[in-house]
């Protein structure tokens, strides 16, 4: 089992001025540690699960190009991008000019979306959610037209939601064939579908129903003609090893659980994170421990 990390709480006891060095500082850290990945929440408001919109939050792209700036060699992405964010077009550049800037370092992480208050209260426009499913589709074929061949396919793109006249990407992806795709979201007839027919992984929760989640996503496979073993399986997690490390034991056994259930890779927050010795912790105690897991593949 391999851990990522999800920075989703700027809550942190330091001084305003201090963002900037604390974030990297987290994202050396976690490098150094041995994380497999950094994930940045996509949110404008804060989420409600995480406290609510008085509470602070960084714009997903821009934290993620500092982190970019500051690490050499983990990977990047958003925990997810909602599809009712940005054009597919410019989200198709964004990812590629992150993946250009790291050095190839660059995944598209993408959902439908949810939190109407927050695109509501800044003036973002969020369709129905049948909408944004449909949208999420054509997001996910436009990114993949951008990111194919030497400077995208540039035929005209027309679909029920977005036309482009000529998807063309200059500078590519370092990425190839294209920046790995993870799709968030447990829905098991659009969005497990959606992982099948274009993901490289995807995101569950970690709720008793994994095993079932994970049997739906291949038959999904099945019927698209994917390799159910080349999806990465991922979870959102939250990593607590308490204040003097007493947690880290209960951690461990809850991440073994989870690849018990088939997860892969668990992708969590860290409490404390802006302490910077939570992460080392995990480092050195969590990371080695979980390694051995050997994730259970479900029964065909």
């Amino acid at each position: 089992m391999k851990l990522g990390l999800h920075i989703n709480d700027y809550n942190w006891s330091i001084e305003p001025g201090r963002f900037g060095a604390t974030l990297a500082e987290i994202g050396r850290t976690a490098e150094a540690a041995g994380f497999a990945s950094i994930g940045v929440a996509d949110h404008v408001w804060q989420d409600p699960h995480v406290g609510g919109p008085e509470l602070p939050e960084l714009e997903c792209y821009g934290t993620l190009a500092f982190l970019a700036a500051h690490t050499r060699r983990i990977p990047l992405m958003a925990i997810v991008t909602g599809v009712h964010f940005r054009h597919p077009g410019m989200l198709a550049k964004t990812v590629t000019t992150l993946d250009v800037l790291s050095g190839g370092r660059a995944w598209l992480g993408i959902g439908a979306g949810h939190y109407e208050a927050e695109a509501r209260g800044l003036g973002i426009p969020f369709p129905p959610r049948r909408e944004r499913f449909e949208q999420l589709e054509e997001t996910l074929q436009i990114c993949l037209r951008m990111w194919s061949g030497e400077r995208g396919d540039e035929r005209p793109f027309t679909g029920k939601h977005f036309r482009l006249e000529r998807p063309l990407n200059l500078p590519q992806s370092l990425s190839r064939p294209h920046p790995p795709i993870l799709i968030g979201g447990a829905g098991e007839t659009k969005t497990l579908r959606l992982v099948a027919r274009y993901a490289d992984a995807c995101n569950l929760f970690p709720m008793p129903d994994l095993p079932r989640k994970l049997e739906v996503l291949r038959r999904h496979c099945e019927a698209e003609g994917r390799d159910y073993a080349a999806i990465g399986r991922t979870c959102a997690f939250r990593f607590d090893v308490g204040a003097d490390g007493s947690g880290v034991g209960e951690l461990i056994g809850r991440l073994r659980s989870l690849a018990g259930m088939g997860i892969q890779t668990v992708i969590g927050s860290v409490q404390g994170i802006e302490q910077i010795r939570p992460l080392e912790r995990i480092g050195r105690e969590v990371l080695p421990a979980v390694a051995e897991f050997a994730p259970v593949s479900p029964e065909p």
